[in-house]
């Protein structure tokens, strides 16, 4: 937007310019070209009367002479003819021969034209003539050759000052457009950056004094929204987190019930007991997975106001889950393969417990979901400011319409049917990596199965 108002405000500008110079330049040719014909009609007129004086004396000397000393002077040629085209003075090298179509015009009494507008470029003489005599008994004619070169100089050096003054408008205009579309455009990426920053989930202000009187009233209109947005995603996490911390106490009381009955519930109850048992232990699963994805939802708000944490290394914390699940994914019959050929520390931008969380998440799936007899692969690699993590299994994998809804909460592989989990890891691992401004996809693996790519930036391009 900015560069369009900007293209409208210099256009324009350009065009005031340009209304104004060209008719300047313009007039200045004019007033040169007409300041030439006033001067070269008086010497002209002056040659008539001295004509006529020589015509009617019968001697032409002084008439030469002054025809001479006119040429000398000015370097401008000088002609002077009778009725029957005799020579009666010549200087500067004016033949009649060269003016022959011109002296006839003239002995006919008919106006000679007028030498155009001198221009910067302008080289060719000007030629003047002038019937001598009164009325229409014309006894001659005196033509003189007028160089223009030092009037097309002076159009020139005046154009140069109207050029150099309309380039100086046109530099203040363009600088004044700049500042006029800085002024406009500035609070609409404010804007823009405060609508992206709400819908990140994080709290934005934008200035509001800043811009046009109705910028500055939506900057005002849209801090309140901000302001309320935050504060209803605050007051639902808060719910979300409060309503599982005080769930948690009665859940236990209720577990060490459960766990009472268990010697009292005779054969036939066992079955429903170890139902209930079961349905305990998923409420107390899906509590904590609450109260981990509500405090991973609260770390972009931490991180927005300037509280960051330590970083950690990469390649450790792999090697560390990595060896941690092996077990695991022994019992269901899985293998896991750790990273190999990497030694090099690589710190990236995330706390060793929220990048050990979101791995024990992308691990816990992947044994549990790939089957017996999958092999899951762990790598790493790093690319320009940014380090990037797979986990990948050859497993079932995955439809692309369910890794496009495997991060929303509570969805579960195989639906809501399905016999384990809570639906909420991918979820949390999702939050903790958007907080620390990495990214978690889901990819198809080939020749099947699912992998997990995390992005996450490096430590060492922290502002």
């Amino acid at each position: 937007m900015r560069t369009r108002l900007l293209v409208v405000l210099v256009a324009m500008a350009l065009a005031v310019v340009a209304a104004f110079a060209f008719p300047l330049l313009s007039s200045t040719a004019e007033r040169r070209t007409q300041q030439l014909l006033i001067a070269r009609a008086a010497d002209v007129d002056r040659f008539v009367v001295l004509a006529q004086q020589a015509v009617d004396a019968g001697d032409t000397t002084t008439l030469a002479a002054e025809a001479a000393r006119y040429a000398s002077l000015y370097g401008e040629a000088v002609l002077v003819v009778d009725a029957r085209k005799t020579t009666l003075a010549s200087a500067g090298g004016l033949a009649a021969g060269d003016v022959r179509e011109l002296i006839d015009a003239t002995l006919r009494n008919q106006r000679s034209p007028a030498p155009p507008m001198i221009e910067p470029w302008s080289d060719a003489p000007a030629l003047f003539a002038r019937p001598v005599g009164t009325g229409t008994r014309v006894a001659g004619v005196v033509v003189l050759r007028a160089s223009v070169l030092a009037a097309a100089a002076d159009v020139s050096a005046q154009w140069g000052l109207i050029a150099a003054g309309a380039l100086l408008a046109a530099a203040v205009f363009v600088l004044l457009a700049v500042v006029l579309a800085r002024w406009m455009v500035r609070p609409l990426h404010d804007l823009e950056d405060g609508v992206l920053a709400v819908t990140a989930g994080h709290h934005s202000q934008v200035p509001a004094r800043a811009g046009p009187r109705e910028l500055r009233s939506l900057a005002t209109s849209f801090n309140l929204m901000s302001d309320a947005v935050v504060e209803a995603s605050e007051q639902q996490r808060r719910l979300i987190a409060d309503a599982s911390h005080q769930l948690r106490n009665p859940m236990a009381a209720l577990r060490l019930r459960v766990d009472s009955l268990a010697t009292r519930v005779d054969e036939d109850g066992q079955r429903a007991y170890r139902a209930a048992v079961a349905e305990v232990e998923r409420l107390e699963s899906l509590l904590d997975g609450l109260l981990a994805l509500a405090l991973a939802e609260s770390t972009a708000t931490r991180l927005a106001g300037g509280h960051d944490d330590e970083p950690c290394d990469l390649a450790t914390v792999v090697a560390e889950r990595v060896d941690a699940w092996r077990a695991s994914a022994e019992q269901a019959g899985a293998s896991i393969q750790p990273p190999e050929g990497h030694d090099e520390p690589v710190l990236v931008r995330c706390p060793e417990a929220e990048l050990a969380q979101v791995l024990d998440v992308l691990l816990d799936n992947a044994v549990h979901y790939a089957g017996p007899g999958a092999h899951i692969e762990t790598d790493w690699e790093t690319d320009g400011a940014v380090a990037r993590l797979v986990v990948r299994d050859d497993g079932p994998g995955l439809s692309t319409e369910d890794r496009a809804k495997a991060t929303e909460r509570f969805w579960r592989a195989g639906g809501d049917g399905a016999p384990r989990g809570t639906g909420l890891g991918l979820s949390i691992a999702h939050h903790l990596v958007i907080a620390r401004g990495g990214d978690l996809e889901l990819r198809a693996a080939q020749p099947s199965g699912l992998a997990v790519w995390i992005t996450l930036p490096l430590a060492e391009e922290r502002a």
